[in-house]
């Protein structure tokens, strides 16, 4: 068998994993001398890069002493924590990333505990090491406190610490920056000690369980997992067990294998490579894919149900058309079960001829879909984001999620009173010289719209992370709505100047003068609780009489910026989002504004 070692880098959102892959792949020898990496990332994927976090799991490998490492780079955010808690059968050990100042996160703490369940064995990197508030001597305390708390066993417990900065390339066995050396050796050194070689055989027959999937235009669906035993070769004849027990049998027409930020075609694989299969169009994650005649099953893996949903429908606004190219309810049907293939936290069933109700893992899982489809040309509507709410033993259930909180601590009392608003349960609170933590348990309702309302209660110096804890028996309150109503516009036309103007004290305006309206269309906030109907579009009556000083120039507010977050935060379940490749544009589900009074009268 071949020298190998299987790891995975696992970690919080922006605890720099990475960027630490990025930096062993260019140090490690596994490109030419006068090869341009500069441009090169294992994040791959736009919005990836645009947004400095990992979206999909991914994997490489390096050439190191003799020995074949393969790395798989995880997401960080808890949307995609299901991914994480696949691929911990398909690897020996896991590089834990910590933050040398912010410490033991929860995503953290999440991903640890499915690492340490899989029996895998740790080795802790204390990134960051050169920011001026460094603390890596109580951080490595904490990390020591959660693997005791997570019930790590003896082996686990005496793990190593590496400590490197992986935006500079620099590493060491000691806390001490000057120490600091321009080499990723140590931490590659310590993959080769510490980690064991995969615990597969050659004997007997072939054996692979996909722990992720993938998705080729020309091959249709690729499963990629770890062989766990026997050989395999290209065009041999292979036995799935699918997952309610029956067998099929199909030919392995592509294999791809991983080195530096490529994945290769390859002939043969052997156990412990990690590959990507193609040749059975329907392949799911946790299916066992053996030799036929010997056909054992491994056991399925869990793959995280839904928490939130939503409805995709056709555009119905008086705009539709005139920005995007595909609208019809056949071609969204189509992109949204192509995604399907590659994303398995993700359902998708009809709701009714013009509309789907999309689930997904929270509120970027669905942006994000939402994002890659309005770069493709789609122009769709969008509902607000609701908690799929579950029986279990005649009890309706929603989902609660763990929330760990960072604030100054002049700003401690309004998030203490806006969680409590929100049915938020505090666990526990630390003050840190003046940057108090905060731990609460809230429903998932509760946090749909928090994020943009806490940035601006904390003036953006508060930090918010949640991960999905359990489902419980529904919170009473009716928790996640809008306190206030908003400014609708009655009229077709153009904003303008003048009539902004006169509406500036009514609230916060959505739009700037030029903007088209339409009736129904949301172009500001109100300053009360209830909806108002304004008229944008009004101009100044002109006459041929002109006075001194009668007419004067009108000086707007910035209007408010609305990113897609922003906006799914933000409507009410009355209310809808329109996404074009150009424009957000929030508006009422009805857009004429008698049938709308009409509507509140019978209420």
């Amino acid at each position: 068998m071949k020298n190998m070692r299987n790891i995975a880098i696992i970690a919080h959102v922006d605890h720099g994993k990475t960027t630490l892959v990025d930096k062993m792949l260019k140090m490690s020898g596994s490109f030419r001398e006068n090869e341009d990496v500069s441009g090169l990332s294992m994040d791959s994927n736009a919005i990836e890069r645009e947004r400095g976090i990992t979206i999909l799991a991914k994997t490489t490998a390096i050439d190191y002493k003799g020995t074949h490492i393969n790395i798989l780079d995880t997401p960080g955010h808890a949307d995609f924590g299901g991914e994480v808690e696949r691929i911990m059968n398909m690897v020996d050990g896991v590089l834990l990333v910590v933050d040398a100042y912010e410490g033991t996160m929860p995503q953290t703490r999440f991903v640890l505990k499915k690492a340490l369940e899989a029996g895998v064995i740790p080795i802790v990197v204390v990134n960051k090491i050169d920011k001026p508030a460094a603390r890596p001597q109580e951080v490595v305390d904490e990390v020591m406190d959660l693997f005791i708390e997570l019930g790590a066993d003896l082996e686990q417990l005496d793990f190593p610490v590496i400590y490197a900065s992986a935006l500079s390339g620099t590493t060491s066995l000691d806390p001490d920056v000057s120490t600091q050396k321009e080499t990723m050796d140590p931490i590659l050194d310590m993959i080769l000690e510490h980690i064991p070689a995969p615990d597969v055989t050659l004997e007997g027959g072939f054996q692979l369980q996909p722990a992720l999937l993938d998705y080729n235009d020309f091959v249709g669906r690729i499963g990629i997992g770890l062989v766990k035993r026997g050989q395999i070769k290209v065009n041999e004849m292979v036995s799935c067990i699918r997952l309610d027990g029956t067998i099929k049998q199909f030919r392995i027409q592509k294999m791809f294998g991983y080195t530096g930020y490529n994945r290769i075609e390859i002939s043969e694989a052997q156990a412990g490579d990690i590959v990507a299969i193609a040749g059975l169009p329907d392949i799911e994650v946790g299916e066992t894919v053996c030799t036929v005649g010997q056909e054992e099953a491994l056991p399925h893996l869990r793959v995280d149900e839904p928490t939130l949903q939503m409805t995709f429908g056709v555009n119905t606004s008086p705009f539709v058309g005139r920005e995007g190219k595909i609208l019809t309810a056949r071609k969204i049907e189509e992109r949204l079960f192509k995604e399907t293939e590659r994303d398995v936290s993700l359902k998708v069933k009809p709701n009714d001829s013009e509309s789907f109700i999309v689930s997904g893992r929270g509120e970027l899982h669905l942006s994000i879909l939402i994002e890659n489809m309005r770069r493709e040309g789609f122009e769709l509507q969008v509902s607000k984001p609701e908690v799929i709410i579950k029986e279990i033993d005649g009890v309706k259930c929603e989902p609660f999620e763990d929330v760990q909180i960072d604030v100054p601590e002049e700003y401690v009392g309004s998030v203490i009173e806006a969680l409590g608003n929100r049915e938020g349960a505090m666990e526990n609170m630390v003050n840190h010289d003046g940057q108090v933590r905060l731990n609460y348990v809230i429903p998932s309702r509760g946090l749909i719209g928090f994020s943009t309302e806490f940035m601006t209660m904390t003036k953006g110096y508060g930090m918010i992370n949640h991960t999905f804890k359990e489902y419980r028996k529904m919170a009473s309150k009716m928790v996640g709505e809008r306190k206030l109503g908003v400014l609708v516009s009655m009229e077709n036309g153009k904003a303008t100047a003048y009539a902004l103007g006169k509406l500036e004290d009514r609230g916060i305006m959505f739009v700037e003068p030029g903007t088209e309206v339409y009736e129904g269309m949301i172009v500001g906030e109100h300053s009360q609780d209830n909806d108002l109907a304004i008229n944008v579009v009004q101009g100044k009556k002109l006459t041929n009489t002109r006075a001194s000083g009668s007419d004067h120039t009108v000086v707007l507010k910035r209007p408010r910026i609305m990113t897609l977050e922003a906006c799914l935060d933000y409507i009410n379940s009355d209310e809808l989002l329109e996404v074009t490749p150009l424009n957000f544009r929030l508006r009422k589900k009805i857009l004429n504004t008698n049938e709308r009074k009409k509507r509140d009268a019978r209420k």
